[in-house]
């Protein structure tokens, strides 16, 4: 998974959409509201992150296990 560079772009893109909706949302006073979406985004990410680590390890254990 961690190959290609489209994961990168993938986190980067839910990246800027997190920053862009809680810019807006604090400019109009919801900041519960925006600290929640980026909680939620900082959760996508990470579950994005731990599906990649785990075929890494798959792989790496496919490779010395035969």
């Amino acid at each position: 998974m961690f190959t290609d560079a489209t994961v990168l772009f993938q986190i980067a893109g839910i990246g800027i959409i997190v920053a862009f909706i809680h810019t807006i949302l604090k400019q109009m006073g919801k900041e519960e509201i925006a600290q929640f979406a980026t909680l939620i985004g900082f959760i996508i990410v990470l579950v994005i992150v731990i599906n990649g680590l785990s075929d890494l390890f798959n792989q790496i254990k496919s490779v010395f296990l035969f």
